[in-house]
């Protein structure tokens, strides 16, 4: 009897180790695949940003990689002025997403903009670089010298209006009184500057930009540096953000506009925003589909690259949704 059961014994550990191998191997796979049929349904609205700018080229791409991956879930992009507009629709919730950059959020919590405190981040996905474009053959080498000149500064409720203001303040021009502003982005701005109708143009935006390409390739322009004195006045209290840092626009961003020279300018982190009340399981697919599509979105999107699960989970000012904090621990080494 005792050697007829040895093969008993045999039998159920092999079931057992077979159950064991099944129940891996199906993890895996919830991990691994998209979410599919069992994905979160219905519809959310994502704020993008301007027809010409990252922002939006950002999120058609986006939308692309997410049908893939939650097939249930429509995503509805609605254009925005950028990330001023975009802050204040998700925390009032006429949106459930968007891409917004660091300072703007800091602006809409220190002006105790309403939803604020509802306001969370999923991930830090690239920077945004201030762009200050002029004509190739104008005398403007320095933000001072913007002095008295006819300046696109971005539309009312844009990050670039944003930073614009703050860096012409910190160069010691008055940004209403010392040029004479236009309230134009990056839409009709390069048409503008080619046609002569203004001196200069403020763009904030990952690298590069279509328009600012675009415009470079058949119209000479050069980029007025931003040195580290000014974005260390930027630090100061009221002043600025603590969230610019001062960078250099590569060599190689815009050939026909650089020669082949960095040029010294102000960088700031965009983040992916929702709010405290968003579905996590919603939340934390949006996140990992982010994170997975770096590289596609990347090969169109250059600054998508930029994307690093190091670094998304600093979202700073705001905290991670709890969304977002499972699927980092989900992949936690």
């Amino acid at each position: 009897m005792f050697q007829e059961a040895l093969p008993r014994i045999g039998r159920r550990r092999a079931l057992q180790g077979s159950a064991a191998v099944l129940v891996v191997l199906g993890l895996l796979l919830w991990w691994l695949l998209p979410l599919g049929e069992s994905s979160p349904g219905g519809k959310v609205v994502f704020s993008t940003g301007t027809p010409n700018g990252v922002y939006q080229l950002y999120g058609d791409l986006l939308r692309d990689a997410l049908d893939k991956d939650m097939p249930r879930l429509d995503v509805d992009l609605e254009e925005s002025e950028g990330s001023l507009e975009n802050v204040e629709r998700v925390a009032t919730g006429q949106a459930d997403f968007t891409i917004a950059a660091a300072d703007a959020v800091e602006r809409y919590e220190d002006n105790g903009g309403r939803g604020a405190d509802l306001l969370r981040g999923c991930a830090r996905l690239y920077d945004d670089y201030v762009h200050v474009v002029v004509p190739l053959h104008s005398d403007v080498n320095s933000i001072a010298e913007l002095k008295g000149r006819k300046v696109a500064v971005g539309q009312p409720g844009s990050g670039v209006r944003l930073i614009a203001e703050q860096v012409l303040a910190a160069a010691g021009v008055d940004p209403k009184k010392g040029i004479e502003p236009f309230s134009t982005g990056i839409r009709n701005a390069p048409d503008m500057l080619e046609e002569g109708k203004i001196d200069a143009f403020f763009w904030s935006g990952g690298l590069p930009t279509s328009a600012v390409t675009t415009l470079s390739q058949h119209f000479d322009v050069k980029l007025v540096p931003i040195d580290a004195d000014l974005v260390a006045k930027l630090h100061e209290p009221n002043k600025g953000s603590r969230h610019y840092r001062s960078a250099l626009m590569p060599a190689d961003a815009y050939h026909k506009a650089q020669n082949g020279i960095a040029v010294p300018t102000i960088a700031v982190a965009n983040l992916l925003v929702t709010r405290a009340d968003m579905d996590a399981t919603l939340t934390e697919g949006m996140t990992r589909t982010v994170i997975n599509s770096r590289d596609g979105i990347g090969e169109v999107v250059h600054a998508a690259q930029r994307v690093d699960l190091r670094t998304a989970i600093y979202t700073e000012p705001l905290d991670l949704h709890t969304g977002a904090q499972r699927y980092y621990r989900s992949v936690k080494p």
